[in-house]
């Protein structure tokens, strides 16, 4: 029962991050294509309804979010919002009043059934919350290294599976950097008020890295076809998260047999959504 709060929240977070792909998806193929890191694109993008819709559901999410890694483990949250890709899907065909066929039905039990198989072997435990700060520097200083320069590598090459999924790769990064420090200001924000909150580096840390996720995502959508970027967002995301929770909060998984049906519901998890991302139509 400890771990259903968390759940709970982790599938309404993954729910409302869906319906704000679909919804900045479709902004995004609005605007002018960008051809190099544009922080005008923002800007422009604020002059679409669509796309601001996208950003209040983002901010929903965000809190559901925060409580989902507030009363659970990074490694079980974060692995969750694999289901954003299939959500998203559904909520696209449904937005184009189509009905969805039974190969998207399909490819999305296949990504389900893998990500159970994946958590129940992995079994997740553990939920500390503070994380000093000479733990956490050498992880920023690798993960924001490896996302810059993926993104210095994404924006050199042309529009194409490169270029997205580079751009597709940092988002990621940033995405679960965000999670990571996120928990800890959540938790500084329970005991300590919002005083404690506002005074703590963590809060601005996930802010930045929240930020710069939101950028690069832009850049991803328009970057190349949907195959290439969000295979290594929602992947990416999950991957690193799961990482950050057993290497820098500490966080326990099963080890010994247990990696075999752990990896098997990996290997579904991997082929369910390199199959679901084919469907790019689907959000556009």
């Amino acid at each position: 029962m400890e771990f259903v709060l968390p759940t709970l929240f982790a599938l309404l977070a993954a729910l409302s991050n869906a319906l704000a792909t679909v919804l900045q998806r479709r902004a995004a193929l609005t605007v002018p294509q960008s051809r190099g890191f544009d922080p005008g694109l923002l800007l422009r993008l604020l002059r679409r309804p669509v796309w601001v819709a996208g950003v209040l559901t983002v901010v929903a999410a965000g809190v559901w979010q925060a409580l989902a890694l507030a009363t659970g483990p990074l490694s079980l949250v974060q692995p969750l919002f694999v289901l954003e890709l299939p959500l998203a899907l559904l909520i696209a065909a449904l937005w184009q009043h189509h009905r969805p066929s039974a190969a998207l039905l399909l490819k999305l039990f296949v990504v389900v059934a893998g990500l159970g198989l994946a958590l129940l072997s992995a079994a997740p435990s553990g939920n500390r919350t503070h994380v000093p700060l000479d733990r956490w520097m050498p992880v920023l200083a690798v993960g924001v290294g490896t996302a810059v320069a993926l993104s210095a590598v994404g924006l050199s090459r042309p529009q194409g599976r490169t270029r997205a999924a580079c751009l597709g790769t940092a988002t990621a990064i940033f995405f679960a950097l965000t999670a990571g420090l996120m928990k800890t200001a959540v938790h500084i924000l329970a005991e300590g008020g919002l005083g404690a909150f506002l005074t703590s580096w963590q809060t601005y840390g996930f802010g930045a890295c929240g930020v710069c996720a939101m950028l690069l995502l832009e850049h991803a959508l328009q970057g190349g076809p949907l195959v290439a970027s969000q295979p290594a967002l929602t992947l990416g995301d999950a991957v690193v998260s799961f990482l950050l929770g057993v290497l820098v909060y500490e966080e326990h998984v099963r080890a010994g047999w247990w990696l075999l049906p752990m990896l098997a519901g990996v290997g579904l998890v991997c082929v369910g959504v390199s199959a679901l991302a084919r469907t790019e139509s689907g959000t556009g």
